[in-house]
């Protein structure tokens, strides 16, 4: 049976994909150790990779890359949010699946798996298949689904009087624009609140189009969207104190008054 191989280098992941042959499936699967829906998707991959016999060459390869750590890799596939799922063949891309859907990832490298030449289904000793998960996906109304989380957003955006969300934490900022907005308001001693929208894909793309913003981070103030970084730098250009009503030490002065 096929197992996980985690790559903990950038000279470890460029031997290993040199090394496969060119029908050789790349399963690779993106992690973060803060994201509970990783250690299920271990699961599921591990329990995936059991059914598929090692052959010569390898119909397929599986591997397991930490997000952060491997920050240059991430960006190179476009993760924006984990679990992360990237199907490969001869360095071309043919599907990715983010999220934990274990039918969606099932379905998805069987699919390609089965497509390569001289393949065939998993091996099974005259057996079905192990059950992935417990999961039947039921239709979704679309617009029940914005809706809801169009409310939690609402929400969302006005759980401080200043809110960023960002990608990664204010401790490892995951992108530059983040870590510059970060530094924005450390520097002006303004209280915030932040999200990581690394951890969850539904508010990443949903809050897109309630903001009507596409990119990340963005900054909101008193429920409002002021903007992205160059925004927020605009604002202090045309005026310097911009977060002087959200400063600590504007609080601690008129505690002191």
């Amino acid at each position: 049976m096929s197992i996980i191989k985690e790559i903990t280098s950038e000279d470890e992941w460029r031997s290993h994909v040199a090394s496969l042959h060119k029908e050789t499936l790349l399963i690779i699967s993106f992690h973060a150790p803060w994201a509970a829906p990783c250690a299920q998707m271990s699961t599921v991959l591990r329990t995936l990779a059991s059914e598929y016999p090692v052959t010569e060459p390898p119909a397929t390869s599986w591997v397991s890359l930490n997000a952060e750590e491997m920050s240059d890799i991430s960006e190179t596939y476009d993760v924006t949010a984990v679990p992360y799922l990237v199907l490969q063949r001869n360095d071309q891309v043919l599907e990715t699946v983010s999220g934990s859907s274990a039918v969606k990832v099932r379905n998805a490298i069987e699919s390609h798996a089965n497509k390569a030449a001289g393949s065939s289904a998993p091996a099974t000793n005259g057996t079905a298949p192990a059950p992935v998960a417990d999961e039947v996906e039921t239709p979704v109304d679309p617009a029940k689904a914005k809706e809801e989380i169009f409310k939690r957003l609402e929400e969302l955006v006005k759980a401080a009087p200043v809110m960023l969300f960002m990608k990664g934490t204010p401790s490892g900022p995951q992108c530059g624009f983040s870590r510059q907005l970060v530094g924005i308001l450390r520097d002006r001693s303004v209280k915030y609140g932040f999200f990581n929208i690394l951890a969850d894909d539904e508010v990443r793309q949903g809050l897109k189009e309630y903001a009507d913003w596409p990119t990340y981070p963005q900054l909101w103030v008193d429920g409002e969207l002021v903007g992205g970084l160059d925004i927020v730098k605009e604002e202090l250009d045309n005026n310097p104190d911009f977060f002087k009503d959200y400063s600590v030490s504007k609080e601690e002065g008129n505690a002191a008054a």
